[in-house]
């Protein structure tokens, strides 16, 4: 079925490139028949995010393979076997490895690209109506995939439909010609966005007409910037005199695009696409951020560098001191590949796995519900975090707005009984009893109230139950019409071109005159506040007020104000209403001599303030700026948002100054308590924020990030450098305080004594930094990691909005809030959380875990490889130096794999404490960043404890010779496994059922195995007491003096964590 606001009659439109300028187009209506030259010249309409193709997916996972060195080392080992001087034992034991650890890693990125391949070719398939018409000239709709979308194309879009392109917007069902589209998979905000629709197509009688004109449209060239956009939709007066005679022209911006990726939320609505594929916005804005590697990992990569030259040194050892006989090059290279197993091939794949598993646990946990990983290669880094930064409002407040003080100048209202007055004030006018008396203030109050209820781009959308929802960008603005609502003055209705107030009034009006002449010009409307004179009687019922929009101008960075020209429908006065920061409003009102003291106040409360003012326009000064605007709006280029911005400037003077409101942001729960147990974990916090100095400055008090009794030390708008020294000096000698700086300063401090400053900030145990920049917050976070990184401490940035994006990105470990103002930050972090407090959990539980078991777990898997490669270089040593592999086939693979893989890997799973004891006692977090669990200490520990163990077995092993080489092989092997299974044991601080399960398991397997290879094992004498006596006496003495010592040394020096406790 057709919609009832289309026709049948439906030509298609053209393309051409512009002549002038070869990276804009021109869109021409009508052509007969659909172009299909836009394939040429523009990309298709497809999603693309696989990495590899059919071709390219082998060598490019290989060549990200074989760039660690682990692999590198092992391929050139197995190499070497296919030369036969070099050839050691069976091939199928080097490259069988090499060969698992590589098919798992392209099996994991093969599944991940079919995934992202899936995904591709489900959007890619979506299916759209798209207008046509064929050379017969019938007109008509299809059905056509989304790759299918040429620019040009004419396509409708229903409710909840994903946008497939670029595209202008023409028309819409509602007759306002307005719709409501959902960006949160553009920009993370999840706050409807209005778009309106061509003037010139959308008042058009019906969509006949639509196809029937003679227009073109101009666009800029595809750019990543999602708001904003350049273009003009011009009409003609005849196709012959297209570039004479233009006869209108609408400036197109970006509120009359549907951009790629987002959905349609309200009604219908018909669209010209005008990028498509690699050209959209969606796709330009799609990066892919380098992928983040642990401080782990780099010190497990700088170790196996070591793990290489003593396997070298070894080598060369072994040939001297047979006396470098013979081809003894080709001799080491031979030990050389015998002591391979020193560098562990599986310690990457356990590792993987390992994160995998702390990655799962993390997202099971029933306390922080909601948090997901992202990035599952980083997971022991929560375990290492030196500085915290943050972001403050939707971080540490909750980004639930209410407004909660308004202040005149001379009187100020808050709190309940002020809020009740101003509300009878505003429902009965300024003649009522109460603590307020005479027209002046009266009046004032409900130029306030009305302006506040008029400015602001403030929706209403009322659900098929008649419920009431207001959509806006700001969720200020919905709480400032929320709480107007609140004292009688209600948001009705909204259009383009219309704006109407209900009004819970029980004024009294003059006798003998009806409420409907009298009330709305008399009372009601803000630009006439005239008081009444006469005999009284109640009127009762609200009454709808409407104004005229005559131009709206949102709420911009840059600007950081919002303004709007009404005209008042009952006095056709026109009035321009503007609200913003305290900063850029100062210098356009009328001079006051309580504006900045007032603000400073309420910031100090904890308040986000607001300046409202407004000034008269006669008709005379509105049509001058009129004029102007309209004529910048059709600039092209740059000019145009200067030519807007010089029309704005014109009116935006002396503005009369109306009032200031105060909006508190409650925080988020357990804000302090979290922040507490951070800083007695040894973070330092830095909080990053765009607020003023003064609403920071009362969050990170009232938070207790500023510890009580903490001084505070200011440092604001320092533009000169020598001032900039005094201040850094006082600062090296006063590290206790915290410091509160806004971005100015920290601009010329960044400029001019980086290095000093960032030195001397990481001193102290808090930093605010205010009125900070997206850019300034990802600068301060590489600066920080810059001089940071080298004491092992990891900085961890936590933000909600898609200012903190660049931060978290830049930061070691990225945590996003899913919060009030979207999804952005949350999808680019490396873990996403619903709430600030999780962090505590995130970091010292979780973060705990995740670094001591990695550790562990890579420092057993390098002794597991150490321990059978000294085995090794005893029994060459012993046997004339002879390059003789000890273990082969089966048994050598079997080691690694399944005779002690699971009992390692189940080091996973263990814990040195319980989580209550991690939470409550968190200064035990202090240790992990000192490295201590991963050091070159515990390395060489390792490293003499597998020369003792593989010493100890091989030596006894040949002691208790059996005269036949078969005994020594399953003697020293048997004892090297039980060894390993003891081990793992001894290690263990809180035993596991899937430990217990890995270790009987393991046993198990192995028995069984013997009887599968009886080359390598003798049945009749492993069955023997011989076998099992020997084999317990040599476990005995390789693992039991090793378990006394670790004892005593536990006596004599206690972990931490049983000082603290104790």
């Amino acid at each position: 079925m057709w919609p009832h606001w289309l026709r049948p009659q439906l030509p298609t439109w053209c393309w051409t490139r512009n002549a002038a300028n070869t990276t804009s187009r021109t869109l021409v209506l009508p052509t007969p028949i659909h172009s299909t030259s836009a394939e040429v010249l523009y990309p298709r309409n497809i999603v693309k995010n696989q990495k590899y193709s059919l071709l390219s997916f082998v060598p490019f996972v290989l060549y990200d393979q074989f760039r660690f060195f682990f692999n590198l080392y092992f391929l050139l080992v197995a190499l070497s076997q296919f030369i036969p001087t070099l050839k050691i034992g069976l091939l199928f034991s080097y490259i069988a490895p090499l060969a698992f650890v590589l098919l798992v890693t392209m099996g994991k990125e093969a599944a991940d690209d079919l995934e992202r391949m899936r995904r591709d070719q489900e959007a890619n398939a979506s299916m759209y109506a798209r207008f046509w018409r064929g050379a017969s000239g019938a007109e008509d709709l299809e059905r056509v995939p989304s790759r299918d979308l040429r620019v040009g194309d004419l396509i409708l879009l229903e409710k909840d439909q994903r946008v497939p392109a670029d595209c202008i917007l023409l028309r819409t069902s509602d007759d306002s010609g307005t719709c409501f589209i959902r960006t949160d998979q553009l920009d993370g905000e999840t706050d409807w966005k209005m778009r309106i629709a061509v003037p010139a197509t959308q008042r058009l009688p019906s969509i006949e007409a639509l196809f029937q004109l003679k227009a073109s449209v101009y666009a800029e060239s595809p750019s990543r910037d999602i708001h904003s956009f350049l273009g003009n939709f011009t009409v003609y007066n005849n196709e012959e005199t297209r570039d004479q005679q233009q006869e209108h022209v609408d400036p197109l911006t970006v509120e009359n695009t549907l951009w790629s990726n987002t959905v349609l939320a309200s009604g219908s609505a018909v669209g010209l696409v005008l990028y498509t594929g690699s050209e959209t916005r969606a796709v330009m804005n799609t990066s892919f951020p380098a992928s983040k590697v642990g401080l782990l990992d780099w010190e497990i990569n700088r170790l196996s560098k070591i793990l290489a030259v003593v396997t070298l040194a070894l080598s060369v050892l072994m040939v001297a001191i047979d006396g470098f006989k013979g081809a003894w090059p080709t001799t080491a290279i031979r030990f050389l590949i015998l002591f391979s197993s020193i560098i562990p091939i599986s310690l990457r794949v356990n590792l993987d796995m390992g994160k995998t598993v702390y990655s799962r646990q993390i997202m099971q946990d029933p306390d922080i519900p909601g948090t997901v990983v992202r990035t599952s290669t980083i997971p022991e880094e929560l375990g290492r975090v030196g500085y915290l930064l943050t972001d403050k409002t939707g971080t540490l407040t909750r980004n639930e707005m209410e407004l909660k003080k308004l202040h005149l100048g001379t009187m100020a209202f808050a709190g309940e009984e002020g809020m009740a007055e101003v509300g009878r004030v505003v429902r009965e006018g300024v003649s009522g009893a109460g603590m307020l008396r005479g027209r002046d203030i009266g009046s004032r109050i409900r130029d306030l109230v009305f302006t506040l209820g008029l400015c602001h781009n403030v929706t209403p959308v009322f659900s098929q139950m008649g419920e009431i929802s207001y959509q806006a960008a700001s969720p200020d603005e919905v709480a400032i019409v929320k709480w107007t609502a609140q004292v009688g003055l209600t948001l009705h209705q909204r259009s383009l071109t219309q704006i109407q107030l209900k009004l819970d009034s029980n004024k009294s009006f003059p006798s003998g005159a009806s409420s409907s002449e009298w009330f709305p010009s008399q009372l009601t409307s803000p630009i006439t506040p005239t008081e009444p004179s006469g005999l009284y009687e109640i009127a009762s019922g609200p009454r709808i007020l409407s104004y005229t929009i005559l131009h709206t101008f949102p709420f911009t960075s840059e600007s950081k104000r919002m303004g709007i020209i009404l005209r008042d429908e009952t006095s056709q006065e026109i009035w321009f209403l503007v609200k913003g920061a305290d900063g850029v409003m100062a210098p356009l009102v009328r001079a006051n001599d309580w504006l900045e003291e007032e603000c400073g106040n309420m910031a100090r409360e904890g308040l986000r303030t607001l300046v409202i003012a407004r000034r008269r326009l006669s008709g005379d000064e509105f049509a001058r700026f009129d004029a102007a605007y309209a004529r910048a709006t059709v600039l092209v280029g740059p000019g145009r948002v200067v030519g807007m911005r010089r029309a704005i400037e014109g009116i935006e003077k002396e503005l009369e100054l109306l009032g200031l409101t105060g909006v508190e942001d409650r925080l988020q729960e357990d804000v302090k308590l979290t922040l507490e147990l951070l800083r007695n974990a040894g973070l330092r916090i830095w909080m990053l924020t765009g607020d003023k100095i003064e609403t920071a400055q009362c969050v990170a008090v009232s938070s207790k990030l500023v510890a009580r009794n903490q001084g505070i030390y200011i440092i604001s708008k320092v533009t000169d450098p020598i001032q900039a020294l005094d201040e850094l000096d006082i600062l090296k000698s006063r590290t206790d305080l915290a410091l509160i700086i806004d971005g100015e300063s920290l601009h010329t401090f960044t400029t001019h004594y980086r290095s000093e400053f960032i030195s001397t900030a990481l001193l102290l145990s808090v930093v605010v930094c205010c009125r900070c920049s997206p850019t300034q917050k990802a600068e301060m976070t590489l600066m920080i990691r810059a001089k940071a990184g080298g004491s092992g401490s990891r900085v961890c940035a936590i933000g909600d909005g898609g200012n903190d994006v660049s931060m978290i990105q830049a930061a070691d470990v990225g945590v996003g809030i899913v919060g009030k103002e979207g999804k952005q930050a949350s999808l680019a972090a490396d873990f996403s959380v619903t709430q600030f407090s999780y962090l505590t959990k995130l970091l010292l539980w979780h973060g705990r875990n995740s670094y001591k078991r990695s550790a562990k777990l890579s420092q057993f898997v390098i002794h597991r490889g150490l321990i059978i490669s000294i085995m090794q270089a005893v029994f060459s040593a012993i046997f004339y130096f002879a390059p003789l592999p000890l273990y082969q086939g089966l048994l050598i693979v079997g080691y690694a794999t399944v005779y002690t893989m699971a009992p390692v890997f189940s080091l996973v799973l263990d814990r040195d404490l319980s989580e209550d004891m991690a939470l409550l006692y968190p200064e035990l977090y202090k240790d992990l960043r000192k490295g201590r669990s991963l050091s070159f200490k515990t390395f060489f520990t390792w490293l003499l404890i597998s020369v003792y163990q593989g010493g100890a077995i091989m030596l006894l092993s040949l002691l208790l010779f059996d005269n036949e080489f078969l005994h020594v092989v399953s003697i020293s092997f048997t004892s090297l496994i039980f060894n390993e299974l003891l081990m793992v044991a001894f290690e263990i601080h809180t035993w596991h059922t899937w430990m217990i399960y890995s270790e009987v398991a393991t046993v198990v397997i192995y028995v069984a195995s013997m009887w599968v290879l009886s080359t390598d094992f003798d049945l009749e004498f492993i069955l023997s007491w011989n076998f099992t006596l020997k084999v317990a006496l040599i476990t005995a003495v390789s693992s039991l003096p090793l378990y006394v010592m670790k004892e005593m040394k536990r006596r004599l020096n206690p972990p931490s964590y049983t000082k603290i406790m104790d």
